[in-house]
């Protein structure tokens, strides 16, 4: 006979309501592909729920959700069907006021995309987690289990990698700025 403990059930509950989004999206920045991200989401939930009980409150939430969205998403690229990427596969549309505005911001996501994909798996989740979700170092150096000047040194050449592949991207659209 299952048993369920209705209060841990509502908390997981919450949990996953209010960061569902934040898994995906991190996923998605770590590489996962549009086409799988429900389904590599769903996974990290999962194994969130049967790991939700070693989370220590103290500490924010997000750090440590990102922790397994890394490690998903780490396995998911280690998979060959997963070395090639199927041109068209976007996010979904977005409500801009004007077409040349979502023509500019597709190009500034696709290009940003590029350079986050040039850059090794530790790195990106650096720079996510530090520009994109503005996550305090301290927290991602403890999520990623790693120093702290250890973060600091990724940061650096993630900022610095990921700046040279956009230079490079964009001189590939002959120039243009988006």
């Amino acid at each position: 006979m299952l048993v369920v403990d209705d209060e841990r059930s509502e908390e997981f509950r919450r949990l996953f309501d209010d960061n569902y989004d934040y898994v995906w999206s991190s996923l998605r920045r770590l590489g996962v592909q549009a086409r799988d991200l429900e389904d590599v989401t769903h996974d990290v939930f999962v194994e969130v729920h049967a790991k939700v009980h070693t989370y220590d409150r103290a500490r924010p939430i997000r750090p440590w959700l990102f922790a397994f969205a890394l490690r998903f998403a780490s396995d998911y690229r280690k998979l060959a069907r997963h070395k090639t990427e199927l041109r068209g596969d976007a996010d979904g549309p977005t409500e801009l006021p004007s077409a040349e505005d979502v023509v500019v911001m597709q190009e500034r996501a696709r290009i940003l995309h590029a350079a986050l994909e040039e850059l090794s798996l530790e790195l990106r989740a650096v720079i996510v987690l530090y520009e994109i979700d503005e996550t305090p170092m301290k927290d991602i150096t403890e999520a990623l289990g790693i120093p702290l000047h250890t973060g600091y040194s990724r940061l650096r050449l993630a900022r610095a990698q990921c700046a040279e592949a956009v230079r490079r991207l964009t001189a590939r659209t002959g120039g243009r700025q988006p």
